[in-house]
Parts: structure tokens; C-alpha cells; sequence
């Protein structure tokens, strides 16, 4: 007769497994009696996991949320897939602080068996990670309570700081949270404008749910309407280029986070993109190993010219006089 604990870890896996089973369909499974199976539900609340149970001949167990966390049961794979997860969240800071996923990866590696932990340590040797200071980090809990009330549809009192830090108190009613980049962005819609807006995560400062659960009418595409709102961003410059590429190979090749694009005809595509100066903004355009032509501003089309002579007299080539 196997042991009580690796009963229960077989009675998890099998909750876990489809919506709901009968407690003559668990003892089947697990080759006990009906009562040791109602004995074993009652273990696993009292370990935090919960158990939702149906009465009556047709009702059954279903695996629900708990009232804290409970042990996980992981196969090797899902164990490695968390913790390389876990490793890229602690080394980016994409949760903000790194703290939690340093703390969870930590416990997690203790309680893996050897070759799963030696293939983490592989892992490690191989990568290099490059940390970036300049940004702002968002703490996990706002992060959480964002995406809570994006959940509940729940009208929300959203205390902001914009780019200029100036700070604004506004109602709106979230809808998505949609990562970019390294960044976060809250898709909600400003109540007072009537519109759907786009809030950096990491300038929320403080949220206040109001209890009003509200519909929400033809919501967005949420990730583009944050690629376009990042694209739109205040630039003092832009540029603005025909592709010789229909409007789907221009948005692989110039993402829609970097230029706002406008199809011109089957085969071509306009695209406007904003840059600090003119030789930033050649530079980029030469980047892209692509012919283009550059319809305004003619600095940045002066700019293009100097710098593909440049290339080209350094390798050899002799412009004409």
C-alpha cells in the first residue's frame, strides 16, 4: 500500500487533470475505498488546496482556488520551465523588485531533484544577462492589483504621474495589461474623456477600486493600441519613408512600436518615425539593409546621403565630383 503523502500527491495530479471527478471514479483510479478517498479531500484543504465538492449521485470533487498557497506538484519540466521563469524575472526586474522571484527561485532549487537542478546549473553557466538601471521598476503588487481589476472590470480611482511628473487623479476602467518591451502598460478607459488611454505602469502610483463593476462597450485591441501610443510618442523629429514592401513586411521589418504605417497601394507602405535628430534617424533608416526613399523632412534625407557615402568611400568607392 503506497504512503499517505504520495496518495495525496496522486490525488492532486488527478484533480488537477479534468474538471471534476466522482469520488467512485478517485477510488478507482487510486485503488482505495471511497471513504479513504473523502479522507484524503479533507487532508488537502486542510493543507490550503481547494476542494470544491458537488453533492448529490451526479456531483463530484473539481480543484478550486485555496485560502493559501499549497504545495505544488511539479514533473521535471514544469519545475525547470518555473525556474528558468523565475531566474529571467529575478535578473530582468521584470515583476520591479526582484526580491519575491530571487526568495521563490531560491526554495524552489532546494527542493528539485539533482537532475533538474543540474540542468538549471547548465543553464546558468550558459547565459550572460545584461542589467539595465536606467528604468523604472514596477512592484509586483500594484502589478497584481492592476491585472485584479482588469479581472473584475471594477471602475478604478487612478492616482498617475505622467512623463513630465506631473501627478493626475483620475477614474477609469481598466481592461488589459499589456507588456512591451521591458515595460508594462494599463489599457483602460479615461471615464472623464470618454476614451480609451494607455498608462505606463510603473508612474501608477496608487489605485482606488470604487465597488462599481461596469461594462465595457467594443473594447480595443490592447496591444495595438499600445504599439501605436509608444510610436506616437513626442519626438522632436520625423521622418517620413516609402517602403517598397507591402504593409505586412513592413510591420516585421519597422515594428509598429517604432512607426506608424500606412499602406500605399499592394505594394508599398508609408511610414512615419520619430527620432531625436536627423543623423539618429539615418542611421536607423540605413539599418534596416532595405531600399527606401525618404519623402520629408530633406534633412534627414541629406543626412542619409552623408552617411551611405560615408560606407561607401570607406570602403573603396569614389563618389562623383
Amino acid at each position: 500500500m503506497i504512503s499517505t503523502s504520495a496518495r495525496l500527491l496522486r490525488l492532486v495530479s488527478l484533480l488537477s487533470a479534468r474538471p471534476s471527478w466522482t469520488s467512485r471514479e478517485l477510488a478507482a483510479r487510486m485503488e482505495v475505498a471511497e471513504r479513504t478517498v473523502r479522507r484524503d479531500i479533507a487532508r488537502l484543504r486542510e493543507l490550503g488546496y481547494g476542494v470544491e465538492s458537488e453533492p448529490g449521485p451526479w456531483g463530484g470533487y473539481r480543484l478550486g482556488g485555496g485560502t493559501r498557497v499549497p504545495p505544488l506538484i511539479l514533473d521535471d519540466e514544469e519545475a525547470l520551465a518555473v525556474a528558468v521563469a523565475l531566474r529571467e524575472a529575478a535578473l530582468s526586474g521584470i515583476l520591479g523588485s526582484d526580491e519575491a522571484s530571487l526568495s521563490a527561485l531560491l526554495k524552489l532549487r532546494q527542493g528539485l531533484p539533482t537532475r533538474v537542478a543540474n540542468r538549471i546549473g547548465e543553464l546558468d553557466a550558459a547565459l550572460v544577462h545584461t542589467p539595465r538601471h536606467d528604468e523604472r521598476q514596477i512592484e509586483p503588487g500594484v502589478l497584481l492589483e492592476l491585472a485584479t481589476l482588469c479581472h473584475r472590470s471594477e471602475r478604478t480611482r487612478l492616482s498617475y504621474r505622467d512623463r513630465e511628473g506631473n501627478a493626475t487623479v483620475r477614474d477609469v476602467d481598466p481592461y488589459r495589461l499589456v507588456r512591451a518591451g521591458r515595460r508594462w502598460y494599463f489599457v483602460a478607459r479615461d471615464v472623464a474623456r470618454d476614451e480609451w488611454r494607455t498608462f505606463r505602469a510603473d508612474r501608477v502610483a496608487q489605485v482606488q477600486p470604487t465597488g462599481q463593476v461596469v461594462e465595457l462597450v467594443d473594447p480595443p485591441d490592447p496591444a495595438h493600441l499600445v504599439s501605436r501610443g509608444i510610436a506616437a510618442g513626442t519626438y522632436p523629429l520625423y521622418t517620413t519613408v516609402r517602403l517598397p514592401l507591402p504593409l505586412d513586411q513592413a510591420l516585421r521589418l519597422i515594428p509598429p512600436t517604432v512607426g506608424t504605417h500606412h499602406p500605399d497601394g499592394p505594394e508599398d507602405t508609408i511610414v512615419e518615425i520619430g527620432g531625436p535628430d536627423a543623423d539618429k534617424l539615418a542611421k536607423y533608416l540605413l539599418s534596416l539593409g532595405t531600399p527606401l526613399r525618404v519623402l520629408s523632412p530633406d534633412g534627414v534625407r541629406q543626412a542619409l546621403l552623408h552617411r551611405t557615402r560615408e560606407v561607401f568611400e570607406g570602403n573603396g568607392g569614389r563618389m562623383p565630383s
